[in-house]
């Protein structure tokens, strides 16, 4: 039993290194990208505090190289998922029963180790196996995957402080309680700090959870797991299981202990995954938690008041760090008319000073994506606009699959506003323009509310505050993110609550304590210190 009320150390955003050319820090990365390059571990699940091998070894090729072989994992199959469901369901109990400081001191541990010495390792296994440059790399699996889990101890903590009001003679007090059964954590290849918030954040607030990875982010994954044993986290707690997706879905959402489900991908993926949820409801012990963040179609309208080389900037940046696989990457654009010749003047300057190639080469902006279907689906989208009436190749539009999966930094310009590049997610290093006319701004705006069926990031770009209040009121439910004079991407943890409505999601706010009381069930406790001894009140005589 606690003893005493704790207040935890207070949160702060972990500083982003900048790798300079020449830097320790930049040298120390390369050097543990290159042994990290040829060790090839053999990656097993993790059930119950256990390493789980198969007899299916799967490789793992890195994007950048697909004849390299890096490693391998083992695949599972419906006997593993059974049995991390029974392990979570064993270790719930004593976990349920810590007390809350023994909790937040794991995952602040974790943090400090991310911070130190799993830095070099967790920067370099999503270098490896998901193709991100240093600076994407940093600012995702070292200093986001930090913030959550510094940010989450101290929104728990809010939430626990937040208590009703007693009247006299009485003490009403609430707890937050971990949901009853166990939790689903399903986890994108494209963040590595996502990949490790998900399972953590529910686990952190009491929960035991069932962890399935993308099977395109295992490296980092495991690194992510080795991590969370080192900091504390008993056996059980959270299990790391590989196995198919459609059957591991059928058989935890049929579960009668299944509570919660945490889940970032595709949005078809989450609407089966809720349809199977609905099937199942009358199998449960109590209605399960969803919360979903999917995909996007993120838009930036620029008006004709906006700085041009703001806009170009933004749009190289938004578009095209990291692939353009950013479920929040800028994919579509509208250009006012009377400023689109400077804008695309600044933007092709830009793009000829764009590398790309390997991430061990600090100077390559732009890396592979992520593998043969994504390559395969860019390729099209672009071969579609080379032969189009509809759409023309403005910049780029060359892929290599040579040696990795590259696709060049590619713009579409088009004079259909509907056109299939325009409405649909990509998930690549994409960005299509149309130009209107600068009369035509609020025709425009209704246009980019009603494009697509997706609502996660968008940007405004615009010098006229009057402009900006009137994109601000017309885009209000066309972004669960929205910008001013700013990329729609990079949402920092406990500075822009993360997530949209919509098709994108249930915009439940990842990096808040929004997202956080999802993972509770709150029991409200009314104390009476002296009791009534007779049931007739005052009115009654």
């Amino acid at each position: 039993m606690t003893k005493a009320i704790s207040q935890v150390p207070y949160a702060y955003n972990e500083p982003v290194r900048s790798y300079e050319p020449g830097s320790a820090e930049v040298e120390s990365l390369l050097a543990t990208y290159r042994q990290m390059w040829n060790e090839k571990p053999e990656i097993p699940m993790v059930i119950g505090g256990k390493d789980v091998t198969t007899a299916n070894k799967v490789r793992l090729q890195s994007p950048q190289d697909h004849q390299h072989d890096f490693g391998s994992y083992f695949k599972g199959d419906m006997s593993d998922v059974d049995a991390a469901i029974e392990a979570a369901l064993a270790a719930k109990p004593k976990w349920n029963a810590l007390p809350w400081e023994q909790r937040a001191s794991i995952f602040l541990k974790a943090a400090e180790l991310a911070a130190g010495p799993y830095r070099d390792r967790l920067n370099a296994a999503t270098m490896i196996g998901q193709s991100k440059n240093v600076h994407q790399a940093e600012i995702d699996s070292a200093c986001e995957f930090i913030d959550f889990l510094r940010y989450n101890v101290e929104f728990m903590t809010e939430m626990y402080s937040e208590q009703p009001v007693s009247d006299h003679g009485i003490w009403n007090r609430v707890e937050y309680r971990p949901l009853e059964g166990f939790c689903f954590a399903v986890t994108p290849f494209n963040f590595t700090a996502i990949s490790g918030n998900l399972p953590s954040c529910m686990a952190m607030m009491g929960n035991v959870v069932v962890w399935k990875p993308s099977e395109k982010q295992i490296y980092s994954a495991h690194i992510i797991m080795q991590l969370f044993r080192e900091a504390g986290l008993p056996d059980g707690v959270i299990n790391m299981i590989f196995t198919d997706g459609k059957e591991t879905s059928e058989k935890i959402l049929a579960h009668p202990d299944f509570a919660g489900l945490h889940f970032t991908g595709s949005t078809s993926v989450f609407q089966g995954m809720w349809k199977l949820i609905g099937d199942n409801i009358h199998n449960y012990k109590t209605y399960p938690r969803i919360v979903g963040e999917t995909g996007g179609k993120d838009f930036v309208v620029a008006h004709k008041t906006a700085i041009p080389e703001a806009v170009a900037a933004n749009l190289v940046r938004g578009a095209f760090e990291y692939q353009g696989q950013k479920c929040s990457a800028a994919s579509r654009a509208y250009i006012s008319k009377s400023i689109w010749d400077e804008v695309k003047a600044s933007m092709e300057a830009q793009l000829k000073t764009v590398k790309m190639g390997s991430p061990e080469d600090p100077s390559n902006f732009v890396n592979a994506v992520i593998d043969k279907n994504s390559f395969e689906k860019c390729k099209g989208y672009i071969e579609r606009a080379k032969e189009s009436s509809d759409a023309e190749i403005l910049f780029g539009g060359r892929c290599d699959d040579s040696k990795g999966w590259f696709v060049e930094p590619t713009v579409i310009l088009t004079e259909n506003p509907k056109y299939e590049s325009f409405c649909e997610e990509i998930f690549g290093p994409i960005l299509s323009i149309y130009i209107f006319d600068d009369e035509k701004w609020e025709e425009t705006l209704k246009l980019v509310d009603e494009t697509s069926p997706y609502s996660l990031t968008g940007s405004i770009f615009a010098q006229d505050r009057y402009i900006i209040d009137e994109a601000y009121k017309a885009l209000e439910n066309a972004a669960g993110n929205f910008y001013i004079n700013d990329k729609p991407t990079g949402a920092v943890v406990g500075q822009q609550p993360f997530g949209g409505a919509r098709a994108s999601g249930t915009n439940d706010k990842a990096g808040s304590k929004m997202n956080l009381i999802r993972w509770v069930s709150v029991r409200s406790i009314k104390e009476t210190f002296v009791p009534a001894r007779n049931y007739k009140y005052p009115y009654l005589g």
